[in-house]
């Protein structure tokens, strides 16, 4: 399976911070916004990735990632020249894609928690079909919303209705099989003059090929599109890294734990970084498995 991040938003609700660079290129505490969403396509065991961005950002995000071969990843990029909504993403990405199965993540999406990655690969493991993630929030009508029915099957869905059918959102993580980008030519601008995600879904709804996994508690979903879920996201990363003695969305370790990259590779690459708390942490990750 191939990942897709799509990162090609002006970022308006954060200026002035993001003027001068993507949104997702800033802080979230110690680390690039974009890390978080790249993180959980690596834990997904996704290494063929892309990154959809505009024209303006392309070389600051080939800065930051490079061609992802120092990670044991493959990083491509493509330009997403006009803001035509998340679906246009499929169409951008048609001959890249070439018929296989692809996930697509937000770049402005945190996910966290231990269960993300089991959900993660049974959604690949389906083959067939699509899954989205819902997660229960108190503004519903400010996403995609998700209508189950008594037996916990979804049964409709809606782009930001003003009377929402239930609170749970869908997130900003998608998995769709090859006929993803078929479906996609088949859309019409909405209103907004954008190509809906919510459309797109809608088809492998109404085909019966749609699959709702729902985060429950002890999984954080953050949309850091805002300067107070930018704030909001970082205080909960910090919180948790105290917490919990292991930092989240740590690019060389996620590919390290994934077998992307042995543990020679890995020091080879550390030596090229002047010593920090950040590298200071996957250095002693490798040495002490290389202990044993």
């Amino acid at each position: 399976m191939k990942g897709i991040i799509l990162a090609a938003g002006k970022g308006t609700r954060l200026y002035p911070a993001s003027l001068p660079i993507s949104k997702i290129l800033l802080t979230v505490y110690d680390k690039p916004m974009v890390y978080y969403p790249l993180s959980t396509l690596i834990r997904a065991g996704i290494r063929d990735i892309l990154v959809i961005t505009s024209e303006s950002d392309l070389e600051n995000f080939k800065k930051v990632l490079g061609d992802g071969s120092q990670w044991g990843l493959k990083l491509s990029y493509l330009i997403q020249p006009v803001q035509r909504g998340i679906a246009d993403a499929f169409l951008i990405a048609k001959d890249w894609i070439a018929g296989e199965p692809v996930a697509l993540i937000l770049g402005d999406n945190l996910f966290y928690g231990e269960s993300v990655p089991a959900l993660m690969k049974r959604a690949i493991r389906r083959g067939k079909g699509a899954t989205v993630f819902g997660y229960a929030v108190k503004d519903p009508e400010r996403f995609g919303v998700v209508e189950f029915d008594e037996k916990g099957n979804a049964i409709s869905l809606e782009e930001k209705p003003s009377k929402p059918k239930s609170n749970y959102a869908v997130t900003g993580l998608y998995f769709y099989d090859g006929t993803v980008c078929d479906k996609a030519t088949k859309l019409v601008p909405s209103t907004r003059g954008e190509l809906e995600v919510t459309d797109l879904n809608r088809l492998y709804l109404e085909e019966g090929s749609l699959q709702v996994e729902r985060l429950e508690r002890g999984v954080a979903w953050l949309d850091t599109g805002t300067h107070d879920a930018m704030l909001q996201a970082g205080m909960y990363v910090q919180s948790m890294e105290l917490n919990t003695g292991r930092k989240i969305a740590c690019i060389e370790e996620q590919a390290y734990e994934q077998g992307f990259i042995s543990a020679d590779r890995l020091l080879e690459y550390l030596k090229g970084f002047k010593p920090n708390g950040y590298y200071d942490y996957i250095k002693d990750i490798v040495l002490r498995d290389m202990k044993g």
